[in-house]
């Protein structure tokens, strides 16, 4: 479903009726006999406290500015910036589902109102969307670990194939992000990035996380349990619908359209695929030793020559070693057209596969979507080394 969204409010659709709440106070923008200078906008922000959010009080992010339309007249635009399932549950561990849609408007116009903003529920339901986050929590009950996922993930050659100019592969293997300028493809140890916030939020893939602290304070942790994420962030309205028309959508990006487990699905899947596809062909074989590794590779590929046996084999044990990421480093000196020659090449042999996807378990989650909700985990979580090194 829909985590983070950022909703444009134009004048008309809503009412401000403490602009005094603002930082700077919001009456200069919305008096529109003063004079802007060059400017053309002048910002007000009003965000939730790190009291409130420690508190349990969840507020939306919100930014007040004086643009000018396509008319060349100033207008106050008004931008609402929220995690929703921390909205409605106070947390983001839990999973929205589509019939929430009606509880969240209502609970959003309740908060607006206490921030001295009151928007009217039509242009809230169809308020136009500028950011979006769609996220998918994966339950891991069978022993593993999401940094067991994200170490083979990050091996994907996918930098080109999503005009992606960056990867961060960050807290000791916790979390891997694939980013560019209008959006981002992360995955990370949702319990782990849940601790570290409690230390410092600096290098957490998230915002508010205070709003969540107690949550596991008065858990019953009995049996293994962790939770791997995935999430696609689409920064940019002209991003949303690029992407959507690359998933075969067309559909205005409103708050109404967005709020839907199909089209969450869709573009998970789309971005899963992908990365997928860029997964070396031959990590899919875990031979017993080296000298399994080149007889199986000269079996499955006879007119190979002797030359790419070894190469073979010496991209294997690199990958295995040290991944893509640290390969791609260590070789940056050439071309980037040399290495996308190379993993061409290799991804052309044929490969025996007796190794599971490290995709599979993730793909299965999202054709299933079933919501999370951690009241159904609870017998299940692990009381390890995780919960306890923070205290």
């Amino acid at each position: 479903m829909i985590d983070t969204v950022a909703l444009t409010l134009n004048k008309g659709m809503y009412w401000i009726k403490d602009p005094d709440m603002f930082e700077p106070s919001a009456r200069y923008i919305l008096d529109d006999t003063s004079s802007m200078g060059g400017r053309g906008y002048t910002p007000a922000k009003q965000n939730p406290t790190k009291r409130e959010l420690q508190s349990g009080i969840y507020k939306p992010r919100l930014t007040l500015t004086n643009r000018f339309n396509h008319t060349g007249k100033r207008e106050a635009t008004l931008k609402v910036e929220l995690s929703l399932p921390k909205l409605l549950f106070g947390n983001n561990f839990d999973e929205l589902i589509d019939s929430d849609f009606e509880g969240v408007i209502q609970k959003l116009q309740i908060i607006l109102k206490e921030m001295g903003v009151y928007p009217y529920k039509d242009s809230l339901i169809t308020a136009p969307v500028s950011l979006v986050h769609f996220p998918k929590n994966i339950p891991l009950t069978d022993g593993s670990t999401p940094s067991l996922y994200i170490k083979e993930i990050q091996k994907a050659n996918i930098t080109q194939r999503l005009d992606f100019n960056q990867t961060d592969f960050r807290n000791e293997g916790q979390s891997f992000k694939f980013r560019a300028n209008n959006y981002e493809v992360v995955f990370y140890d949702k319990l782990r990035e849940f601790l570290k916030a409690k230390i410092s939020e600096k290098r957490t893939e998230e915002k508010d996380y205070a709003i969540q602290f107690g949550l596991f304070e008065k858990v019953s942790i009995k049996k293994p349990f962790e939770l791997l994420r995935m999430e696609v962030r689409l920064n940019q309205r002209q991003k949303i619908k690029q992407v959507f028309g690359k998933i075969g959508l067309n559909i205005e990006p409103t708050f109404q359209n967005l709020f839907n487990t199909e089209i969450a699905k869709r573009v998970l899947l789309y971005h899963l695929d992908l990365i997928e596809s860029s997964y070396p062909k031959l990590l899919y074989f875990k031979p017993k030793s080296n000298k399994d590794f080149i007889a199986q590779f000269v079996i499955d590929n006879p007119k190979a020559k002797l030359k790419d046996s070894l190469l073979a084999l010496g991209f294997y044990l690199a990958l295995e070693d040290i991944g893509t990421r640290e390969i791609r480093e260590l070789l940056k000196r050439y071309p980037a057209s040399s290495w996308y020659s190379f993993i061409k090449r290799m991804n052309g042999f044929t490969y025996t596969k007796n190794r599971p996807s490290p995709f599979e378990l993730i793909r299965n989650a999202i054709n299933e979507f079933k919501p999370i909700s951690l009241v159904d985990f609870r017998h299940k979580m692990l009381n390890n080394d995780k919960y306890n090194q923070y205290d």
